[in-house]
């Protein structure tokens, strides 16, 4: 089983769901071409897809065009159904950065068919993940900026404040559809700059004050 660690604090959460927030970035979305979503866009990652800083993303057979996708992840450490806005951040055990590993190819494919894409971002390797800070430790999650290199040369830059659903209006809504429970992890959206990568490419995301996750590609 996966679990996700809060060294400041000693503390080991037991993964269960992923949840994941997609055109959450104006500036992403128009580099995909997508429409601006009345509410937000959710997947789910299966916590087999998680690795640690240090491993390998390791690209499916299927696919010849996998991206990443540098995130805020944000930790639940305490359950909560319909949660009020105003008291979403009260559930966040802490925050860490993530990379969403994406098959875009088989992505599109999948979206011209009308068919579910979890092929595409649930695969074995796709959730690259950090420890964990604790929430007490991030003033202001709209505050932070998620940047990601590739083979040393930055990609992206771009700050959480730019969220189109920042993190509490993010986890109100998810609460009333999914119970949230301990161990519940986020994943917030992206900003611009994401691309592709091959065998052989090493991939470090930061974030100021938080994590920094650091993968190579298999």
């Amino acid at each position: 089983m996966k679990t996700a660690t809060i060294p400041a604090t000693d503390n080991e959460y037991l993964i269960g769901k992923i949840l994941c927030i997609g055109r959450n970035y104006v500036d992403h979305i128009k580099e995909l071409g997508n429409e601006t979503p009345a509410a937000p866009v959710v997947f789910m990652k299966p916590a087999s897809a998680v690795i640690g800083s240090g491993e390998a993303v390791v690209i499916p057979s299927c696919s010849n065009d996998c991206h990443y996708e540098a995130e805020l992840a944000v930790l639940i450490g305490t359950d909560g159904k319909n949660i009020p806005e105003a008291e979403a951040l009260s559930h966040v055990a802490g925050y860490g950065v993530a990379i969403d590993m994406t098959l875009r190819d088989i992505q599109d494919g999948l979206k011209k068919k009308g068919l579910p894409w979890d092929i595409a971002k649930g695969f074995d390797t796709s959730c690259p993940l950090s420890d964990f800070v604790p929430a007490a430790q991030v003033a202001d999650p709209q505050n932070l900026t998620v940047r990601l290199t590739l083979n040393g040369e930055e990609r992206q830059n771009g700050s959480t404040g730019l969220m189109i659903n920042g993190v509490a209006r993010i986890i109100s809504h998810l609460s009333t559809i999914f119970t949230l429970e301990e161990g519940d992890i986020i994943l917030t959206g992206t900003p611009a700059g994401v691309g592709r990568v091959v065998a052989g490419d090493r991939l470090e995301a930061a974030i100021d004050g938080v994590a920094t996750l650091s993968v190579t590609v298999a």
